[in-house]
């Protein structure tokens, strides 16, 4: 399960991965990042990117599909995902989980938003 607190509450996700997207604030482009999550915590598995520029270069084994740059990524797990939401941008993020419909989190200033994986109820609820 996944949990997502933001604006001062919790919601839950009975999933166990997730796809966040957002507009770079400069470029206007689209990027993506698909991740996982378990009791080890959060692993980011892949990311994409349609266009480049400022500062922000596709990793070098990133490949061309269409008109993203897609790459994997090998990173350790973390606890959480920190998100800011300034209101500043150009959007919010686009949080997706796998049997949800897509939720956009932090598109007003508010606190930062916090993602991790939240252990099931002992109860199954």
């Amino acid at each position: 399960m996944i949990c997502v607190l933001s604006a001062g509450k919790t919601a839950i996700f009975a999933a166990s991965s997730f796809v966040l997207a957002w507009t770079h604030s400069v470029e206007k482009t689209r990027w993506e990042e698909h991740w996982t999550a378990g009791p080890q915590g959060l692993t980011v598995t892949e990311g994409r990117i349609e266009g480049s520029g400022a500062g922000m270069e596709p990793p070098d084994n990133a490949r061309l599909e269409g008109n993203a740059y897609v790459y994997a990524l090998d990173r350790r797990p973390i606890a959480e995902l920190v998100l800011a939401a300034s209101g500043g941008t150009v959007s919010g993020w686009r949080f997706c989980a796998k049997g949800s419909p897509c939720v956009e989190l932090g598109r007003k200033a508010e606190a930062p938003i916090v993602i991790s994986w939240c252990p099931a109820p002992a109860d199954g609820r």
